[in-house]
């Protein structure tokens, strides 16, 4: 459950502000087709975080658990850093096509989490806690509970949100997730 937890808020928050929350709100001004961007970001995203999962459980079994604890710590003290850092959308259009609104957004959010501070996240917090499932459905959760409000509320929410107290708040947590991975490490 703690696995669940954690990966939904750590993902939640570093979420915000994030270049594909800007791209939820750029599709939602865009299209003005709710359902199908939400579905869309759904599944971008259980595949990209399950990817990151399977390669998780795979780094797991190829390094020795004190080396691996000693990643771990480093990598939330970077991502910690890294959540900091305010993202910027490319300036690449994204045109529904014939893939549609849903397609569109299924390959563009798909893309745009390939090597995301999220994506970081969700190998992390697998190598760490071990539950593949739970880590992969909290992560998912997570950016959907990021993304949704940004579909559904456009640009009406994009500058009223606290992104530089959320920011923070998302670093403080990877702060104390690699003092606990750094204390694993140490034993």
């Amino acid at each position: 459950m703690e696995a669940l937890l954690v990966s939904t808020g750590v993902v939640a928050l570093a979420e915000i502000g994030d270049k594909t929350q800007l791209l939820a709100f750029m599709l939602s001004a865009r299209y003005r087709k709710p359902w199908p961007i939400i579905a869309g970001i759904f599944i971008a995203t259980i595949v990209n975080h399950g990817f990151a999962g399977v390669l998780a459980e795979w780094l797991t079994t190829r390094f020795d658990p004190t080396v691996l604890a000693w990643v771990l710590a480093a990598t939330f003290l970077l991502m910690a850093g890294w959540v900091l850092v305010p993202d910027k959308l490319d300036d690449t259009e994204v045109k529904a096509g014939r893939l549609g609104v849903f397609g569109a957004t299924v390959v563009a959010f798909f893309l745009a989490e390939m090597g995301d501070k999220t994506q970081f996240a969700t190998v992390a917090m697998v190598a760490q806690y071990q539950a593949f499932g739970a880590v992969v459905v909290g992560s998912t959760l997570g950016m959907m509970l990021a993304n949704v409000p940004a579909v559904i509320l456009g640009d009406r929410l994009s500058g009223r949100l606290p992104v530089k107290t959320v920011r923070v708040v998302a670093a403080v947590i990877f702060l104390g997730l690699a003092v606990a991975a750094l204390m694993a490490a140490l034993r």
